[in-house]
């Protein structure tokens, strides 16, 4: 079907398309979900859907009202365009990770964008000030709503029967899933299919170096990368179910990301590149013949400058990497 009512009928339905070139070697076969093909750039898309909508449903909000959301940039554009639609007024509290890109597509939607400069002094960590100032806002405006993508059972529930029932009808046989880690609704919502349905597929949780989510006793680290880790095991962090978690640092995301536009023609952002390490880090463990899936958040065009900036790189991870990535370039472009 390509005629919908409205932008809200196009979400979903994804391809999923094998990865050959990139795991030429590799004696099982890859297949990755490309929420980029959403109509707001990724697969934030769903949970936006599905939180305002079921909020709508209950008389929580209505037309006129303010939407007030803690965001890295995907789910906010998920929001806005949902906003427009339904005649809201949204405010996005965002961080300085928070690419340029992310905040112009915001500007160009009409969202208030709340910029929160210092992180938690408790933590280091970002997201509880934002979350600090989102509760400010709701202080500040009577009957203003916010959706809690953290914590709320529709950011999972929009996964489950989307995006994880996608994957299941097309890859029938999945045996392993690798998922990445923020808010952790698509790991839950996954998790919570395969539950319901009997399904034999493992999920690989793939997270952040110096993330918090699954390391209880940890401190934490800077991140300069949005979409993988967080400073707080989120509420919708499942007890139980995950087969492995795996951790990959920012270089890794970064060297991933370009080979995978290189060799595949796939143009991903920070945390697809992640979740594709992951693959590589965890191979020795895949038995041969397995089928594997990825599920590659958001589009490239919103990191062309980081992830894709030889500059950018080599300010934030040192002369030494920033030549490997040149050096790459360089490699390809004489064997052409």
């Amino acid at each position: 079907m390509s005629r919908y009512e409205n932008i809200l009928s196009a979400i979903g339905s994804t391809p999923a398309v094998q990865l050959k070139k990139l795991f030429a070697h590799a004696p099982f076969s890859v297949y990755a979900k490309l929420e980029m093909l959403n109509p707001g750039g990724s697969m934030k898309d769903r949970p936006a859907k599905e939180m305002l909508l079921a909020a709508w449903d209950r008389g929580l909000i209505g037309p006129g009202s303010t939407i007030v959301e803690s965001s890295s940039g995907n789910l906010a554009i998920g929001l806005a365009q949902i906003c427009n639609l339904l005649g809201c007024r949204f405010i996005c509290v965002v961080d300085p990770r928070t690419t340029e890109t992310n905040l112009r597509i915001l500007q160009a939607y009409g969202t208030r964008i709340d910029m929160v400069t210092k992180p938690d002094a408790a933590t280091g960590e970002f997201v509880p000030a934002r979350l600090n100032r989102v509760r400010r806002w709701l202080r500040l405006l009577a009957g203003a709503y916010w959706p809690n993508q953290y914590a709320n059972p529709n950011n999972a529930l929009a996964h489950q029967q989307t995006t994880m029932a996608e994957l299941a009808a097309d890859l029938p046989e999945l045996d392993y899933l690798f998922c990445g880690v923020s808010t952790c609704g698509t790991l839950r919502g996954c998790l919570d299919y395969i539950r319901l349905h009997g399904l034999r597929t493992k999920v690989i949780a793939v997270d952040a170096d110096g993330s918090l989510i699954f390391d209880r006793n940890g401190t934490g680290a800077a991140r300069l990368l949005p979409g993988l880790g967080a400073g707080r095991r989120p509420e919708l962090c499942p007890d139980e179910g995950v087969h492995a978690v795996v951790t990959v640092s920012e270089t890794e995301c970064i060297e991933t990301c370009r080979a995978l536009v290189r060799k595949e023609s796939i143009l991903a952002g920070a945390s697809s590149g992640g979740v594709l390490a992951a693959v590589e880090r965890y191979r020795e463990r895949i038995e041969s013949g397995a089928v594997c899936a990825v599920i590659l958040p958001d589009r490239g065009e919103r990191y062309l400058d980081t992830v894709y900036d030889d500059e950018w790189v080599e300010s934030r991870y040192g002369p030494e990497f920033a030549e490997q990535i040149r050096s790459r370039k360089r490699v390809r472009s004489c064997d052409i």
